[in-house]
């Protein structure tokens, strides 16, 4: 999966159609960039916009957005509900898959110090990216808002972390920064609104005071009543997701509620979530209650049942799960074929697909044959003594057999850097050197793929011993083959690893991934007989 990074930049300006609109373009035609959400309020003459990208990505898009706000934002004529201190008041940036909060937190001071020195307007850092704990929140930072920025900003306490101390009167300033992921999340309860702000005030960390701390951490919430559902609702906002999850809010809200005899009729996710929070949740309930559910789609599926995210608005996890929006569609010309279609690939007068492809194809085949054996024996009432190293096995080889299925057309793009790096110039002597450099790196990638293959198929040698001592007697032919594709499949790799090897320049390199390709293909060889004897026993 590819990195993520979501940011959230907010302008002082929601009434100007046409502004509102210039921003969004200059976010949407970034490269990299998908722009989520624009919010803008009218009494608070602000925009929230919400837009998603790779962290290079969403550095530009921010900085496109700010951009226009220096060419269309005039604060001097600014007034509106909300607190605020500049043109493009916060930017916050926050990791939501594959990228860890530290990466933010230099996301967000490129971000600063670019849009400072390009803009020369002040720029403060907040939260995660604070230098100072005085200044690390952005009340702190926004006291006395614009009016305030004049008088403070030239003081040594207030002199901004990059661009000009001194006062941009059309400007302001700007506060940016890495924090966590913000779920707004809220409880349907059949309650009075009373007595769902009740139960906020026993959740939320504030509690109802300083000598009346509240049970879940890093959770802000109240209770209203929203005429629309009619029904009373526990509003949150979740700060931290690791810290407090949405499912542990929604468990705790029903211990209070059963407590005051209130019914609790699900819940609704505002705005967008990330996978990783449904995935706790589900998670969660199959610890539970015990489940066995390996596919990703009947986890989701299972998060959305139990926190009844349906309950007052459909929760489609293609417009609500972060990564399924931005997903791109996944390009397998060679794994989406039909099983004919692959062979007569394969069998066709090209080059690829070639050995490394089928061998991935063949090592999936062999991992999936396991997988088979494994659950046509959990479930069955003879086979109940061993349910609990069924269901130890079956992730294992589920899993190998599906990660396998992406080497197929992996193999045969592995070639791709070194070809276009063949196309290069060498012309002067540092010419020759950039295009050697380039091609080592593309003969390294081309060996990478097919060891990647060995690795992911060599997980699966536990398990398909397990299979093959425990597993349904029924089952005994098919993970024979599964065996055996398993070992070719590893053997086929292993001889893509080495065809491409000859050329490699870097000894260390070559003597490390040698052996550990022949590692694993003498592994195979002795995995498999195991494996083999193993089922020649049984009955």
């Amino acid at each position: 999966m590819k990195k993520i990074v979501e940011c959230v930049p907010n302008f002082s300006e929601g009434k100007n159609k046409e502004t509102i609109e210039a921003i969004a373009h200059a976010i949407r035609r970034t490269k990299g960039c998908r722009l989520l959400d624009v919010d803008p309020g009218k009494s608070a003459n602000r925009t929230v916009y919400t837009f998603v990208g790779t962290p290079e990505a969403v550095v530009e898009g921010a900085l496109n957005a700010a951009r226009v706000a220096r060419q269309k934002i005039d604060m001097r004529t600014h007034k509106g509900d909300h607190h605020r201190m500049g043109a493009m008041d916060v930017c916050p940036f926050i990791p939501v898959a594959c990228v860890t909060m530290e990466e933010c937190i230099e996301i967000s001071r490129e971000f600063g110090k670019r849009a400072a020195k390009e803009l020369d307007v002040p720029i403060y850092l907040y939260e995660e990216s604070a230098k100072f704990e005085y200044r690390k929140k952005l009340p702190q930072i926004r006291e006395g808002q614009y009016e305030g920025i004049k008088d403070r900003i030239t003081t040594r306490d207030w002199k901004p972390d990059f661009g000009p101390a001194r006062f941009v009167p059309e400007w302001g300033a700007t506060v940016t920064g890495a924090r966590f992921f913000l779920i707004a999340y809220n409880v349907n309860l059949l309650s009075t609104p009373n007595q769902a702000h009740r139960i906020a005030l026993n959740l939320r960390e504030a509690g109802r005071g300083p000598g009346e701390p509240g049970r879940l951490a890093d959770v802000k919430g109240m209770g209203w009543y929203v005429d629309e559902y009619n029904l009373a609702q526990v509003t949150v906002n979740l700060n931290n997701y690791h810290v407090t999850p949405p499912h542990v809010l929604f468990e705790e809200v029903k211990k209070d509620a059963e407590k005051l005899n209130v019914a609790v009729t699900g819940s609704e996710i505002v705005g967008v979530v990330p996978l990783e929070a449904i995935l706790m949740a589900a998670d969660y309930y199959i610890e539970k209650e015990n489940l066995f559910i390996l596919d990703e789609d009947q986890k989701i599926r299972l998060a959305i049942e139990r926190l009844g995210l349906n309950s007052v608005a459909l929760f489609n996890p293609k417009e609500k799960i972060i990564e399924y929006i931005i997903a791109e569609e996944k390009k397998e010309p060679l794994a989406g074929l039909t099983v004919r279609g692959f062979i007569e690939e394969v069998a066709s007068r090209s080059s690829a697909p070639g050995g490394g492809s089928a061998s991935a194809a063949i090592a999936a085949m062999g991992a999936g044959l396991g997988s088979m054996a494994a659950k046509l024996t959990l479930g069955v009432r003879k086979f109940e003594d061993i349910d609990s190293k069924m269901r130890e096995i079956i992730p294992v080889l589920h899993h190998a057999s599906k990660s396998l299925i992406p080497m197929i057309d992996a193999d045969t793009d592995a070639f791709k850097d070194y070809v276009e790096a063949m196309r290069l110039p060498e012309d002067s002597k540092d010419q020759k050197q950039f295009k050697l450099e380039k091609l080592q790196q593309g003969l390294k990638k081309a060996i990478d793929v097919p060891l990647t293959t060995m690795k992911l198929a060599d997980a699966a040698w536990g398990a398909m011993l397990e299979i093959a001592e425990y597993g349904n007697p029924a089952s005994k032919s098919d993970v024979e083959v599964g065996a055996k594709a398993l070992e070719t499949g590893i053997w086929g790799a292993y001889r893509n690893v080495m065809i491409n090897m000859a050329d490699i320049l870097d000894e260390k390199f070559k003597e490390k991934t040698v052996k550990l390709a022949e590692d694993m293909k003498t592994k195979a060889e002795n995995k498999c007989a195991e494996v083999l004897k193993i089922l020649e026993k049984r009955n």
